[in-house]
């Protein structure tokens, strides 16, 4: 009988102390779980500016959209350079973008590829004039009137010819958020820090 009560004793304690070692272990694992976190960067919204689409033709609606598309989610690293037309490359066909109207350099309408993205690059200059120690390097206006922003703040875009671009000298790293819908082109610049 006292064999017994010695053996149901003995399971009796290492059953808890098994029970007490993976307590352990998993408070030990959970503890490294927490210091392992990355902290996720804070982001805001610190300027944002919206044009007004007047010309609805399909074309344009289309380049507009792969414009603002390819432009979404860009993020220029405090101190650099950004180039509109670096960023979204040229507007090929196989890429699906269409004839739309564009201006030549004497201010005559004709049909080019990704005629609108004009409209993209004139809504984000507008959006980053709002910020301090955003630097604009190169910013050409239209040869001919535009109805979608004030005279003066435009800014052409034509690969290879006029670009957009800014330096990023705030201290922080920014994000262009870039949308439109068959009436606005949107364009959002969120602080990451």
């Amino acid at each position: 009988m006292k064999i017994l009560i010695i053996l149901s004793l003995i399971c009796i304690l290492c059953t808890g102390c098994s029970n007490n070692s993976n307590n352990t272990e998993s408070n030990n694992n959970s503890a490294v779980r927490i210091t392992s976190k990355k902290q996720q960067p804070v982001e805001e919204e610190i300027s944002t500016f919206s044009t007004t689409i007047y010309i609805k033709d399909e074309s344009r609606q289309n380049n507009l959209t792969l414009a603002c598309s390819q432009l979404n989610g860009t993020i220029v690293k405090s101190g650099e350079t950004f180039s509109f037309c670096d960023t979204l490359g040229p507007a090929k066909p196989e890429d699906g973008y269409q004839k739309a109207d564009t201006f030549d350099s004497d201010g005559d309408i004709f049909q080019e590829y990704g005629g609108g993205k004009c409209q993209v690059s004139s809504t984000l200059y507008n959006a980053v004039l709002n910020i301090p120690n955003i630097e604009i390097v190169e910013r050409h206006p239209h040869s001919g009137d535009v109805d979608y922003v004030e005279e003066g703040k435009d800014a052409a875009v034509a690969y290879g010819s006029v670009d957009f671009k800014f330096t990023n000298n705030t201290g922080y790293d920014i994000k262009i958020q870039a949308s439109n819908t068959p009436d606005n082109v949107n364009i959002s610049i969120i602080k990451i820090s």
